[in-house]
């Protein structure tokens, strides 16, 4: 069978895939204006047994537009680099970041990776024009921003 055959043969066997971008209505979504109002989207983290490290994308109106999740950890790590971070939101034409990973051991406090990594996706936030507006640590114990917790780290 030559590769001529091979294709009219695949072409009755596999459909042809076509992209069609539909906008169905729905509820509108509402925008995020406190670290509470992550807590419907964030929930699942709770559960989790190693750490995740999530990207919430937001448009201009601070609705959530897209997500990505940008690192799956250890018990007590998860890599984060900028790169991947501000990859999917540049994509996504995200105008501002908030990011969240979970504590599995149910602790609310900010590790000093924590506080350094913060530092650093706000100076990269920076730098590309797209802000980082929070760093939500998430536990079964609840929620704790550290927008809130560090605000120095914003000045």
């Amino acid at each position: 069978m030559n590769s001529r055959t091979l294709k009219k043969h695949l072409k009755y066997i596999v459909p042809e895939m076509r992209l069609a971008l539909i906008k169905e209505p729905g509820a509108n979504p509402l925008p995020i204006n406190c670290p509470d109002d992550l807590e419907k989207f964030v929930e699942p983290l709770r559960h989790y047994s190693e750490e995740y490290f999530i990207a919430f994308h937001l448009s201009a109106t601070n609705t959530i537009c897209n997500y990505q999740v940008i690192s799956h950890g250890s018990l007590s790590a998860s890599l984060v680099h900028p790169r991947e971070v501000f990859k999917g939101a540049l994509i996504a034409n995200s105008h501002a970041l908030i990011v969240a990973h979970n504590h599995p051991g149910g602790s609310l406090i900010p590790s000093r990776e924590d506080l350094e990594t913060t530092e650093t996706l706000i100076k990269a936030g920076d730098l590309l024009g797209v802000k980082l507006i929070d760093h939500i640590i998430v536990s079964s114990n609840g929620l704790q921003s550290l927008r809130e917790h560090s605000p120095h780290l914003w000045n």
